[in-house]
């Protein structure tokens, strides 16, 4: 018996007790307070992601593949002294340095430089394919307008 008035009395008392206060939620409107700082860690967020070099497929021109990192390094440095607005890479895989310049999109691009730089060395000038590093800004500006 004792059970049973236990039970009314907590379905009584539960039934009394609100969840909400039906008056205030009625108007339809929500209130977010949120810390101010959280806003320039945002904008900082998104400054980073407009800085962000991206990766992607594309080609680079090889000018040299050789197992002497004295040679490979002559010949970054020569093509960096000419063409200093490309970017040069020195890849190492066992055994052979090699020495790759540009980021292209596409094999055509990349066919230009190399008819520049055939001349220049004797050991052939190849596009190869790479995961190439694109700026925003190189990416927004090869974009065509719609």
């Amino acid at each position: 018996m004792q059970k049973l008035f236990i039970l009314v009395c907590c379905l009584l008392g539960s039934s009394w007790a609100m969840a909400q206060d039906y008056a205030q939620a009625g108007n339809g409107t929500v209130k977010v307070t949120k810390d101010p700082r959280l806003d320039v860690l945002i904008r900082k967020q998104i400054y980073i992601n407009t800085l962000a070099v991206r990766s992607q497929s594309g080609f680079r021109v090889q000018v040299i593949s050789t197992n002497k990192r004295g040679d490979a390094n002559e010949a970054k440095a020569r093509v960096m002294q000419l063409y200093n607005d490309y970017r040069t890479y020195m890849d190492y895989q066992a055994p052979y340095f090699k020495v790759r310049v540009g980021d292209f999109k596409t094999r055509e691009e990349a066919s230009e430089l190399r008819d520049k730089l055939s001349s220049l060395f004797s050991g052939g000038v190849f596009v190869v394919p790479a995961i190439i590093n694109v700026s925003p800004d190189k990416e927004l500006s090869n974009e065509e307008p719609y």
